[in-house]
């Protein structure tokens, strides 16, 4: 998600921003902006470059404007479903961006159908606007703390009106959220790097709870909820943000690094050369090379041009996804003992496939690292792990998972290992959520 007030150039700059965090969401983008008045909506499937190829960013009027980018991991893959969502009445338009999962939105749905609310999509900003809208008001701060306190979940929004724009975090900060400025507009976005690439200096995060409304007149903040512990998503610092992005005052690239470092120290193993998996487990590979001594090479080359194969929908599609996108380095592999570094196991099907690949270009062993640990239970917080029996480490040993793959040997980082990498500063409060390792979950229905 990606949001800016009070900037000339809203649209083209929500443009360079979804660019930035293409990496969220490969199967749909969309932007929505205001210019004072009227919202205007502009959204398709594909890619930010397909979606937006034929606009003309200077006929698109306005000071403010939103943007998402989305994978299906719930809800509609068909055009309606992409965000942002904009919802018209007599009263006035708003535009809704999500990013997470509203847990209770079965229950939700029941009560507002049931007082005749007609629900188009099953994904989750329509069933924020229904709930801000029962009373029939306009779009108010209180109408909105109203819904807000009705929903249970990981979530991050922005809603966009024709006079201001509405930012929220759960109260627990599951998701991650940040507040920038360009010169005089405010600048909202999911990750730190979206920032950078637009030219903005990064202000403050969202608070877990808050709830901030941004117009002509400055920022104002107000609070929705008690201000629990804050719990980012372990993942987030895992795999899915840049490295060039800070969270909870964490980089990722070092966090990432540091998680190899750990995993090196925990489990060591005689070998040649260092690998990473591109692009995400690359930090976490020079982390343990430096650490074990070994020589960091670039044994796997990525394909630019093919999208993430863990967000892809379907199985089918991910197995595809692997196969072009990695390729081995023979000359770097060949006769090498090689420890291949991975972020993650979830389904296990890229990992599998680039063992074989790698044996295949000559290498003598593969042993393979991987710097988190057991994925062993569903996210019902955004994160398209739905099911137990879809996770490879939730029904396999680790010999049985070292089997499978293909690999000489495995290991994972230990939790506490995962904790020593991001937790910094206890004082400042970077608690992590690590629902999908331990099966603690921080929020439940």
């Amino acid at each position: 998600m990606f949001g800016i007030w009070g900037h000339e150039q809203a649209a083209a700059i929500t443009y360079y921003g979804l660019h930035a965090l293409q990496h969220r969401g490969q199967e749909s983008a969309g932007l929505v902006i205001s210019d004072g008045e009227n919202l205007k909506l502009h959204r398709g499937l594909g890619l930010v470059n397909d979606v937006f190829k034929r606009v003309d960013f200077s006929k698109l009027s306005g000071r403010a404007a939103i943007g998402h980018v989305r994978y299906a991991g719930k809800g509609d893959s068909e055009v309606d479903a992409v965000q942002p969502l904009i919802f018209r009445s007599q009263k006035g338009s708003f535009a809704i961006a999500h990013n997470g999962n509203i847990m209770n939105a079965h229950t939700l749905r029941g009560k507002l159908e049931a007082k005749g609310s007609i629900l188009q999509t099953t994904s989750d900003p329509e069933i924020l606007a229904h709930l801000i809208k029962r009373t029939g008001t306009d779009i108010t701060e209180e109408a909105i703390i109203e819904a807000l306190q009705e929903i249970v979940g990981a979530y991050a929004f922005i809603m966009l009106k024709e006079d201001r724009m509405f930012v929220a975090l759960d109260p627990r900060g599951i998701r991650p959220l940040s507040i920038g400025r360009l010169g005089d507009a405010y600048v909202v976005a999911a990750e730190t790097c979206a920032f950078d690439i637009v030219g903005a200096t990064f202000e403050r995060e969202v608070l877990p709870g808050e709830l901030l409304t941004i117009s002509d007149e400055g920022i104002k903040a107000n609070r929705f909820a008690f201000r629990e512990a804050r719990q980012i998503c372990g993942m987030e610092y895992v795999y899915l943000s840049r490295p060039d992005s800070d969270l909870n005052h964490v980089n990722v690239h070092a966090s990432r690094k540091k998680m190899g470092i750990e995993l090196a120290k925990e489990a060591p193993v005689e070998a040649d050369v260092v690998t990473g998996v591109p692009d995400s487990s690359i930090s976490a590979a020079i982390g343990y090379a430096e650490e074990s001594g070994l020589p960091y090479e670039m044994g796997v080359i990525k394909n630019r041009y093919i999208g993430r194969t863990f967000i892809q929908p379907t199985q089918e599609l991910r197995d595809q996804g692997v196969k072009m996108k990695l390729t081995p380095v023979r000359g770097i592999v060949h006769g090498k003992r090689v420890v291949m570094i991975d972020d993650s196991i979830v389904r296990g099907t890229t990992c599998k496939r680039i063992v074989r690949m790698i044996k295949e270009a000559g290498a003598t062993e593969v042993h393979v690292r991987i710097a988190s640990p057991h994925i062993e239970n569903p996210c019902y917080y955004g994160i398209d792990m739905k099911t137990k029996e879809e996770l490879i480490a939730a029904n396999n040993s680790i010999e049985e998972i070292r089997e499978i793959i293909g690999a000489d040997s495995v290991a994972f980082l230990s939790q506490e290992g995962l904790e020593n990498a991001i937790v910094k500063d206890k004082t400042i409060n970077q608690g992590i959520c690590t629902a999908c390792f331990t099966g603690d979950y921080p929020v439940q229905l």
